[in-house]
């Protein structure tokens, strides 16, 4: 793909504000996909305006980060495109297209990130990185299973994406669960897909070491889905779906970090995010996870 194709935004539209001589196509080995999808919200909306207030609150990121040392911006070139369109699409035809300019991003070989949205759309790029990395397990961070097989009579729905990554993989490791219906736990126990619900977490119930055993239960090549709603609603409360009882920042940070550390984290979506009118603490924080997710991707375990 080559960069006179792309649509790359400038310094004062990318994320993190940063100048084009890290922010090219060419120039850099990590690429931003927004991708506002807004198809089948069930509860809560504003998911397709995400993306964009995540790359708005980037620009307040500090480029260094203390825990590493580490400022990935400059080392690696972060290039971001700008938004998807999905305007006359059924969600089917949406998630195709994801899928597309994602398989075309690894073909170049590009880091990709993408930002919803909604989750549905997180199957298209698992099935990029399905194509394109063997034996590739899913660490989802979640506050609900999404494996209903359909929802509201879509199986595109966003509580159904997981059920649909299933068809593609079962070595699905979910984190954060407290919401599920009793076909999602059916589902869960026939195809053998590892969840750690959060309130077992709390209980101790998977031990003290239970993020060594997340990080056993996952293969070589890891694709990241993170769902805002995994993390407590007084971390992000902007997201369509919140449930009490969810992981702490820190929390879920350590067990990025050791994952990364310990397997390869071979691409990764941030999604449902949803903006609320004169809150922007939810943007900040989800623009601060992206980047620090990034950060142990490259350097956690390496320095």
């Amino acid at each position: 793909m080559k960069e006179e194709q792309m649509r790359v935004l400038g310094e004062e539209e990318n994320f993190l504000a940063i100048p084009g001589k890290v922010s090219s196509y060419n120039g850099s080995e990590i690429v931003i996909l927004q991708a506002p999808l807004e198809k089948t919200v069930s509860y809560g909306k504003g998911t397709a305006n995400g993306p964009q207030e995540i790359i708005n609150a980037s620009h307040f990121v500090e480029f260094f980060d203390e825990e590493l040392g580490k400022q990935l911006c400059f080392d690696k070139g972060i290039c971001t495109l700008e938004s998807l369109s999905f305007k006359g699409m059924t969600a089917e035809k949406a998630i195709a297209s994801i899928y597309s300019n994602v398989r075309n991003l690894l073909l170049d070989k590009k880091y990709v990130v993408t930002l919803g949205g909604e989750h549905s759309l997180s199957i298209a790029p698992v099935k990029a990185h399905y194509e394109m990395f063997e034996n590739l397990s899913i660490l989802q961070i979640d506050a609900h299973s999404d494996l209903r097989d359909e929802y509201e009579g879509s199986k595109s729905s966003h509580a159904s994406v997981m059920a649909r990554v299933s068809e593609l993989s079962k070595r699905i490791v979910q984190v954060g669960i407290r919401a599920q219906c009793k076909e999602e736990y059916d589902f869960r126990v026939t195809n053998n897909i590892k969840s750690y619900y959060a309130r077992g977490i709390r209980r101790n119930e998977y031990g003290a070491n239970w993020m060594n055993s997340v990080v056993n239960d996952l293969g070589q090549n890891v694709y990241l889905t993170f769902d805002v709603d995994g993390l407590d609603p007084s971390v992000i409360p902007a997201t369509g779906t919140p449930e009490p009882g969810g992981l702490w920042w820190d929390e879920a940070l350590d067990l990025i970090r050791l994952v990364a550390s310990k397997r390869k984290i071979v691409g990764f979506d941030v999604v449902e995010l949803a903006p609320k009118k004169n809150e922007s603490y939810s943007n900040f924080m989800t623009a601060k996870l992206v980047y620090k997710i990034l950060n142990y991707v490259y350097y956690a375990g390496k320095a």
